[in-house]
């Protein structure tokens, strides 16, 4: 891909792969540094890798390489084997639920809709810094 939106592309890629860092985001998608300087020397990004990493993550390539819609790809018919573990990881969390008092349920709770508000947060932030990095190389040019 050779486009001005390969740097937001890398920006995507760090906040799925949990890094901050060229050399961490490297290390995650196991290519050298030198290959990814060259992508962002060149402002390229290669669609295998991103198509690979959104297969893999179950992340969305609309998301991932135009920074559009969610996040995450809706599966629309999960394989009889995914669809059994999550009922049996879903009734696990149910029962061990039930086993809590009034007070842990609520701090787990609470706890969970923290984690859901900072992942939002994220993605926010995400956007903006794609939307900011956009607008300063328009005025650039």
């Amino acid at each position: 891909m050779s486009s001005k939106k390969s740097q937001d592309v890398l920006t995507r890629l760090k906040l799925i792969t949990g890094t901050k860092t060229d050399a961490s985001l490297s290390t995650a998608l196991q290519v050298s540094p030198q290959t990814l300087s060259s992508w962002k020397g060149r402002d390229s990004t290669p669609y295998s890798l991103c198509v690979d990493i959104a297969q893999t993550r179950g992340i969305s390539l609309d998301w991932l390489l135009l920074g559009e819609g969610p996040i995450l790809r809706h599966t629309l018919a999960a394989s009889a084997d995914d669809t059994q573990e999550s009922k049996t990881r879903e009734n696990t969390i149910l029962a061990l639920w039930r086993l809590l008092g009034e007070d842990d349920r609520c701090a787990i709770q609470h706890a969970l809709e923290e984690k859901w508000r900072l992942r939002d947060m994220e993605l926010k932030l995400s956007e903006m810094t794609s939307i900011l990095a956009a607008l300063q190389h328009s005025n650039d040019a």
